[in-house]
């Protein structure tokens, strides 16, 4: 059986692209990792993209998106513990080494689990009146990286 590539409906594709960002998140925390750099560095990045990235995607999947479904559904429950989880590995001020890198883990099976299964179910049940409106709140908007400090090169 060949693996065909996940149709995406128009109006999530900019989130997709977004979750693409976010494992790009993950490939960086392993490289510095592998390259043995000073964990606050990693960490400092981390923090920059969760406030400038993470942080308005979960927000606009949690107001707009999540509801289609409905609260009450199992995969929301799961993806809205998983971005609690996220939020705390990310602001967790001990252990570094170890929440960063339980942070990688978790992101990556998160996005990978919207991506294959969330997304997917969502675009299955989603009225044409809802996705005009996750299209009038959220626009494919340019990625602008943080090059301060690349230590993933």
């Amino acid at each position: 059986m060949e693996n065909k590539p996940l149709k995406r409906h128009s109006v999530l594709q900019p989130l997709s692209r977004e979750h693409h960002y976010g494992l790009q998140l993950c490939w960086k925390i392993r490289t510095g990792f592998k390259k043995e750099i000073e964990t606050l560095r990693i960490r400092n990045y981390v923090i920059w993209f969760y406030e400038n990235h993470l942080l308005p995607h979960f927000m606009i999947e949690e107001k707009y998106i999540f509801p289609i479904l409905g609260n009450d559904n199992d995969l929301i429950k799961r993806a809205l513990s998983e971005h609690r989880k996220i939020k705390r590995l990310v602001l967790s001020e001990t252990e570094l080494y170890k929440s960063l890198n339980s942070l990688e883990e978790v992101l990556e099976t998160h996005i990978r689990f919207e991506e294959r299964i969330l997304f997917n179910e969502i675009q299955s049940v989603a009225t044409n009146e809802q996705l005009q409106k996750i299209q009038f709140y959220h626009s494919d908007i340019k990625f602008a990286d943080n090059l301060t400090d690349v230590f993933w090169e």
